[in-house]
Order: structure tokens, then C-alpha cells, then sequence
């Protein structure tokens, strides 16, 4: 029997990562753990690579960093929105 998770889609799954990542509720290696986890395999190939280019941000943040991700984030947030 899938799990919620299972069940919802790739993009929404990242958009809700963000999200959180945005209200401060998870942190930079926690973002990049869960989109690592949950993989850009079914992503168009825009998003695809709007999400790999966020996840070598994150690779190089230093713990806490937000500044220049956000804008990264919000980024990849609208790649995901429109599907691109």
C-alpha cells in the first residue's frame, strides 16, 4: 500500500521541502538529504536541472547559510511551478 509520500508527485514532494526550507523548519543538509532521497528521475528537464543546480548550492552552503540560497530556492521553486 504506497504512503502519501508514495503517492505524490516528484515536483510536489521538492515544492514541499522548500517550503519548509523557506519557514526555517529544515535546515540546508536535511533539504539536500530529502531531495536526494527523493530523486529527479521523474522531473521534466527543465526542473531536472533547476533542482541539480540547487543541490550543488547546497553541497557548497555552509551550515545555517541562507542569503544566496534563497534566491536559488525560489528559483527552483518557479522551475518546479511551471513545470519547465
Amino acid at each position: 500500500m504506497p504512503t502519501s509520500s508514495d503517492a505524490q508527485r516528484t515536483d510536489d514532494q521538492i515544492v514541499t521541502l522548500l517550503s519548509h526550507w523557506l519557514m526555517g523548519t529544515v535546515g540546508n543538509d536535511e533539504l539536500r538529504k530529502g531531495i536526494e532521497e527523493i530523486g529527479t528521475d521523474e522531473l521534466a528537464p527543465g526542473q531536472r536541472t533547476a533542482v541539480e543546480e540547487l543541490l550543488v548550492e547546497l553541497r557548497n552552503a555552509l551550515p545555517g547559510e541562507r542569503g544566496e540560497l534563497e534566491k536559488v530556492i525560489r528559483e527552483t521553486l518557479e522551475s518546479l511551478a511551471y513545470g519547465e
